[in-house]
């Protein structure tokens, strides 16, 4: 199978699992902190797979810079997720 192919189906389960696993995930933790709340020993553990996730995927992005939007507004979303927590554990 050439590379064109692997990648395809990655990409394929990648985009299925941000949609029906981590993006829901995600904007749960954004309304939890942006309500306050702080993150959990599982949030962070969620936090930290999904950027060694991305640093283990870093290379297929790099094939296919078309993805580069979405990359940016998820790292963005987890950015502003990390941040928030921070701020509320600071004002605890």
């Amino acid at each position: 199978m050439e590379q064109a192919e692997k990648d395809a189906g990655t990409l394929a389960a990648l985009m299925l699992h941000l949609e029906e696993v981590r993006l829901p995930r995600a904007l749960q933790l954004l309304d939890k902190v942006n309500a306050g709340g702080l993150l959990s020993d599982r949030d962070i553990s969620f936090l930290k797979k999904v950027y060694q996730d991305s640093r283990a995927n870093e290379s297929l992005v790099d094939r296919h810079p078309e993805y580069d939007g979405i990359v940016c507004r998820c790292f963005s979303l987890y950015t502003e997720i990390i941040t928030k927590g921070i701020e509320n554990e600071k004002n605890r």
